[in-house]
């Protein structure tokens, strides 16, 4: 009876060094169950348009025209890392931060003036301007295609009335002031309770500026005063990395 209950005080021995060498090798887990998987801290634009595995074309980068339009005034916007033509009034500086949209796009720089006060409140004419992250941690590849419409469809989500329609004018890429961009413009029809515009004309526009931030220029004209439509296209052409 001695040797049996040694052998049985051995071997009840040996299960508890496994039991314990287990908790202690698992995390505070015995039964060893798989770590959940870690969050992803990406920007929303990063995980929705990942760099491109490809390397881009070699096409060389247009050098940015020798100075600023013949008025020489330019709004400087140093996060996004352009500047784009000043235009006079009706046209103020912007002097807020609007986080606009699902992507919060933070715009602090740029032009505006109020086209109607209705029971929404403020209505505006804009030339806004802001520094988006759009890719990995110091990664500055981006798949500016898919940014670009990215942004575009939550300004027109998140932006104007709902529901409305879209007449589109322009999707492509292209270089302003020498750098990649993407830019869509557009008409969106919509109602909305006591507002008069029912139309306006935008253009968004992306730009790789070289760093893992993409820099956002968004142009709005309401339809009540379709008369600074040409702001739009001058504006653009007037871009310049800074």
């Amino acid at each position: 009876m001695l040797i049996f209950s040694g052998i049985a005080g051995a071997i009840l021995a040996i299960g508890l060094t496994i039991i314990l060498i287990v908790a202690l090798t698992s995390d505070g887990d015995p039964f060893g169950s798989k770590a959940s998987a870690p969050t992803d801290l990406r920007p929303p634009l990063a995980q929705m348009c990942p760099a491109p595995t490809v390397p881009p074309s070699a096409d060389p980068v247009v050098p940015p025209s020798a100075g600023p339009p013949a008025n020489g005034e330019q709004t400087t916007d140093k996060d996004a890392g352009i500047s784009y033509k000043k235009f006079p009034a009706p046209w103020v500086a912007w002097n807020t931060t609007w986080r606009a949209g699902t992507l919060e796009v933070p715009y602090r720089v740029g032009q505006h003036f109020v086209t109607e006060e209705y029971s929404g409140g403020s209505y505006h004419a804009s030339i806004l301007s802001a520094a988006v992250p759009a890719a990995d941690n110091d990664a500055v590849t981006l798949d500016l295609e898919c940014v670009g419409r990215q942004v575009a469809a939550d300004v027109r989500a998140e932006y104007y009335p709902q529901p409305n329609t879209m007449e589109p004018l322009r999707d492509e890429l292209t270089r302003l002031g020498g750098r990649p961009a993407w830019v869509s413009e557009f008409r969106l029809h919509f109602q909305a309770p006591g507002l008069t515009a029912t139309e306006e004309r935008s253009a968004v526009a992306v730009i790789d500026v070289g760093k893992p931030t993409a820099a956002v220029l968004y142009v709005s004209i309401p339809g009540t005063h379709k008369q600074f439509d040409y702001v739009i296209n001058d504006v653009l052409k007037s871009v310049r990395p800074l």
